[in-house]
């Protein structure tokens, strides 16, 4: 058994490919905010090709802000920051690789000063955030800035240190300016339709909040580029690195596995300079929106489109959903009638190809990505992926009804979460929601009147009418009954 570190990579087994450069060489080029699986196992792996390509200028030096990336600071300490990623294909193919961009990891309650200072430099060029979808406090009805995490709360009441990602982001660039230095830019990959654009908002309002005259500087002279990301990354589990231990020898306390698949478009709006992205194989584009909203609208929306109805069906795996006929029936009836329909002309994307290509990636046993997973922080999510399109359709007299019966199927859900413990549940409004989803079984569309999440929708009557009827289709035959006898497309 190879323990992994710097000094112990020439020891590997052949078969893991290990970094094809020297990582004395690399220098902090980009921050990154929310080092978790999804960005080491996006991001850092296009980067990571690039430095193979002799470009030393673009290493990573993550950041850390809450307390549960304590574990990341521990895991990259202990392995000088390298980690192993496996890659599986739907055909069961699996390769495992290194990955050693990772050069310096901050976790910020240890030293905010020190975190300061790797943005502050001039070498660092580009921060990027995976901050989650709900991260950014920016009402999803509203559109206003109303930020409800402790951590940005606290520097809006007047931390003398930073605490959040807007607090270090604002700070770093204050610094910039008075000392000269020019700013970096800030690209956000998170699933969120205008991410750049949304990030940029809520910088430029907590700036304001501070110092409008910052705020004002910020708003004129930052770059923020919206991009699309794509790759389904499971949580890493104790399995994850038993599976590397087994099939090679490896100790490695911070694997991971994802699927084979990978993209990344992003906006060419880097004033300050950027790395060939387009050599590993980024699409830099100069309008990211036709991409992003195919992607958010059929696989992020399937992903939730699948999640309720396959826990409520007591399913527990992906795979297993979409290897059964008629859910594999009703995710194509959502993205052919409903999905499809709301995105714009994407450049050379066959759009019932992509479809198709979806269906076999979920439906990969490899990947064993779970639906509690894709259940995680709903409140943030369908108002982002699912919700848009249910607009749309209702605005156009489309047809809603696979949309519909996922929010009946996420009230369901809630209420065996909130109120029976039938499931666990990982969102940040689960006690808001509560009352809601307690209102349900006496007032039927309670939820609806949630209006962080559905806004004016709730109370639109051709939503709340098929609403009603799924609901109550769920409630006495159960999902997969709803399924069968939606009324025909």
């Amino acid at each position: 058994m190879t323990e992994l570190t710097a000094a112990t990579l020439h020891r590997l087994d052949p078969r893991v490919a290990t970094p094809a450069y020297d990582r004395s060489a690399l220098q902090v080029g980009i921050v990154h905010f929310g080092v978790g699986g999804f960005h080491r196992a996006h991001q850092e792996v296009y980067l990571d090709a690039i430095a193979a390509t002799g470009e030393t200028s673009w290493g990573v030096c993550g950041v850390g802000l809450l307390p549960q990336d304590a574990a990341a600071r521990d895991s990259a300490a202990a392995q000088d920051g390298l980690y192993t990623l496996t890659t599986n294909a739907p055909d069961g193919t699996q390769q495992s690789r290194v990955i050693g961009t990772l050069i310096r990891y901050l976790y910020a309650p240890d030293d905010p000063a020190a975190v300061l200072a790797v943005l502050t430099a001039a070498s660092t060029r580009i921060v990027t955030l995976t901050i989650t979808e709900g991260g950014y406090g920016i009402d999803d009805a509203t559109g206003v800035f109303d930020p409800h995490d402790d951590l940005t709360l606290r520097d809006l009441a007047g931390a003398t240190q930073p605490h959040s990602a807007f607090g270090y982001l604002t700070e770093a660039l204050r610094l910039r300016r008075d000392q000269g230095i020019p700013p970096f830019t800030v690209v956000t990959c998170d699933n969120i339709q205008g991410n750049g654009h949304v990030a940029k908002k809520a910088v430029v309002a907590f700036a304001r909040a501070r110092d409008p005259q910052l705020a004002e500087w910020i708003d004129a002279t930052v770059s923020f580029p919206c991009s699309m990301v794509d790759r389904i990354t499971p949580a890493p589990t104790a399995q994850t690195s038993q599976a590397l231990r087994d099939a090679y020898g490896v100790e490695d306390r911070w694997a991971l596995q994802s699927e084979s698949f990978i993209q990344w478009v992003v906006e060419d709006d880097f004033p300050t300079g950027r790395p060939d992205l387009a050599s590993a194989g980024v699409q830099v584009v100069p309008d990211v929106e036709p991409y992003e909203l195919m992607k958010l609208r059929l696989l992020n929306a399937s992903h939730q489109a699948m999640c309720y109805l396959g826990l409520l069906d007591g399913q527990t795996w992906v795979h297993d959903v979409c290897q059964d006929p008629l859910y594999v029936a009703f995710l194509r009836r959502y993205m052919a009638t409903e999905g499809m329909p709301t995105l714009l002309p994407v450049p050379g994307v066959d759009l019932p190809a992509y479809c198709d290509q979806l269906i076999e990636r979920f439906a990969s046993e490899a990947v064993r990505d779970t639906l509690a997973r894709l259940a995680v922080d709903g409140s943030d999510r369908l108002p982002k992926f699912l919700i848009p399109v249910l607009r749309h359709q209702l605005a156009v007299d489309g047809p809603i009804d696979c949309g519909v019966l996922v929010l009946a199927a996420w009230s369901r859900y809630l209420e065996g979460a909130l109120l029976e413990n039938a499931y666990a549940i990982n969102d940040r409004r689960a006690e808001e929601l509560r009352p809601y989803v307690a209102r349900e079984r006496t007032q039927p569309g309670a939820l609806l009147e949630y209006t962080p999440v559905f806004g004016d929708l709730g109370s639109d009557p051709r939503l709340v009418a098929r609403y009603l009827q799924f609901r109550e289709d769920l409630v006495n035959h159960g999902a997969r009954s709803a399924i069968q006898t939606l009324p025909a497309a």
